[in-house]
């Protein structure tokens, strides 16, 4: 039976961060998604109120206050 032999490389531990670069796409993705509820509103806000509910729901869940564009 052969032997297995493992050689550990222990983790580089310099935390260097990177520089960060904005992205105009996530401030007009999240833009558009606005725009997008408003005109819903002013469309017909009791027909539409399920697609408003949805494009909040989204905006919620994926951009959140957390969230960065510069990530």
């Amino acid at each position: 039976m052969a032997k297995v032999f493992t050689i550990t490389v222990p983790p580089k531990m310099v935390n260097k961060r990177r520089e960060r670069t904005s992205d105009p796409r996530y401030v007009d993705g999240q833009r558009l998604l606005v725009e997008a509820m408003k005109y819903l509103a002013q469309a017909d806000p009791v027909r539409n109120r399920s697609a408003i509910e949805l494009i909040s729901e989204h905006v919620r869940t994926r951009f959140r206050m957390s969230d960065s564009p510069l990530a």
